[in-house]
């Protein structure tokens, strides 16, 4: 089973770490193209547009510097540089901690993927830097990157045709890399009060982390089938499921109720 995660917005910068070197992550074969990326990324940085070009406000023009410099910066953990809710819910800094010490738990961990713009792709545990950048940025001459990583991570970005692919990613991370629309099952959440349904950002930002967290901690392995996973999940919450139609994938909705 692979868990696919989107990245956060806010990243928290290591504070002692070897700094960045490409050839320390997964997926050797990306390192072509996030060197390419890494570069374009340093120059924008530094013009006097480079907020407007990386579309983030004044208040973030500290994390913007820091990407001028950013193969200097200590590196940590994927799981530990991302932030937010998704990630607190998850309990990673408690997985990460947990994983040097129980190595079945460090091969879960290898099995979370995070999408990037920077990085194209990197699992759990690769050690980077914190970074400002969106995959919906249009990045330099590389254009808007979403479209720029789609034909490379369709070549290298490989799954076992029998694996389970539990996506919790948004939508600009699902359109660089949609994957097989039979192995993949998206994870969501809803609230329901009467006979009105609606979906809350933060809530399903937050029970994905939560489900996600749930799956890593537990003894047993990853699931291994959409049934499992459905199973996994009605152990702690109310659960809907739709199999995969047309282009989209099976969905998993978890239901909260006022």
């Amino acid at each position: 089973m692979k868990i696919l995660l989107p990245p956060s917005e806010g990243k928290t910068p290591a504070s002692s770490g070897d700094p960045l070197d490409l050839d320390a992550l997964s997926a050797p074969d990306l390192n072509p193209h996030r060197h390419t990326v890494l570069t374009q990324l340093k120059q924008v940085s530094g013009r006097e547009d480079a907020l407007d070009v990386l579309g983030v406000g004044a208040t973030l023009a500290d994390d913007v510097a820091r990407n001028v410099e950013i193969d200097s910066h200590p590196c940590a953990p994927a799981l530990l540089t991302y932030s937010g809710v998704l990630y607190e819910a998850m309990g990673a800094p408690e997985l990460v901690a947990a994983a040097e010490a129980n190595e079945s738990l460090a091969a879960k961990l290898r099995e979370v993927h995070v999408f990037s713009a920077l990085f194209g792709h990197v699992h759990g545990l690769d050690p980077i830097p914190a970074y400002r950048l969106a995959m919906k940025t249009e990045l330099g001459q590389l254009g808007k990157l979403t479209s720029w990583w789609k034909p490379t991570l369709a070549q290298t970005f490989r799954v076992d045709p029998a694996e389970v692919i539990l996506d919790c990613r948004s939508s600009d991370y699902r359109a660089a890399w949609p994957g097989p629309k039979n192995q993949v099952v998206t994870l969501g959440a809803i609230k329901e009060n009467g006979s009105k349904r609606s979906v809350v950002s933060h809530w399903a930002k937050y029970y994905r982390g939560d489900f996600v967290g749930r799956l890593l901690a537990d003894e047993r392995p990853l699931p291994q089938s959409h049934d499992e996973l459905l199973g996994r999940a009605s152990e702690h919450y109310e659960v809907e499921y739709a199999e995969a139609a047309g282009s989209k994938p099976a969905a998993l909705t978890i239901v909260l109720r006022d």
